[in-house]
């Protein structure tokens, strides 16, 4: 009996050093401070479905990482359908980042991307030293994910203008905290280069090979 099942999430074909995580974007934002978040959502899902489309094009694998609401019965399809069909105020935040069937999804419970999910085996057989982090809200789920991330000897990417927050203080407040305690690279997403992210990431530990 092999030590470690060589293929264990399945038939996936991506490998990368680097994978893109769209954190929170399948959202209705039907809570309180939903109209506020809007305002900075839309420009920043322009700029995360530009990261996206260059990411696929470099062969960066694209993982979706969403709440499930305290939903425990929901899924991904559900969740996708009840945004872009039901009078929500997140619809055109879901139009702009709808998932596409290549992408990986994670539901999530609580505000880390690793708390109780699958993400770390899907990290581990995609064999990604890099995470670049994108998203809702910058100064909660996604400064969580950072930390646990940074805590996992990721290395970290967020985009300063690919996350937001409910007010701009919230957002530069959180990228301050995660460029100067969790050592993240916050260039502006027109900077980040795929092609060169992954030959830097690869430098780090040496050409890939198969798990």
């Amino acid at each position: 009996m092999p030590a470690k099942n060589q293929d264990l999430h399945g038939n996936a074909p991506d490998k990368s050093a680097v994978a893109l995580l769209l954190i929170d974007v399948i959202n209705d934002l039907a809570f309180e401070e939903g109209e506020q978040l809007l305002r900075f959502a839309l420009p920043m899902a322009e700029r995360i479905a530009r990261l996206k489309r260059n990411a696929r094009e470099a062969e960066v694998p694209v993982i979706y990482v969403n709440d499930n609401f305290g939903r425990w019965r929901s899924n991904v399809h559900a969740l996708v359908e009840h945004c872009l069909n039901d009078d929500v105020r997140g619809r055109p935040l879901v139009e702009r980042l709808r998932p596409e069937e290549e992408d990986y999804f994670v539901l999530k419970p609580k505000h880390s991307a690793f708390f109780s999910t699958t993400l770390d085996l899907l990290l581990e057989y995609l064999q990604v030293e890099t995470v670049v982090l994108t998203g809702l809200a910058a100064n909660i789920c996604v400064l969580f994910t950072a930390n646990d991330a940074y805590m996992r000897d990721f290395r970290l990417v967020v985009p300063r203008d690919a996350v937001a927050s409910n007010t701009e203080e919230e957002n530069l407040h959180a990228l301050e905290l995660m460029r100067t305690v969790l050592k993240a690279d916050t260039r502006s997403s027109n900077d980040l280069d795929w092609a060169e992210l992954k030959r830097t990431t690869e430098c780090r530990r040496g050409p890939m090979t198969a798990p």
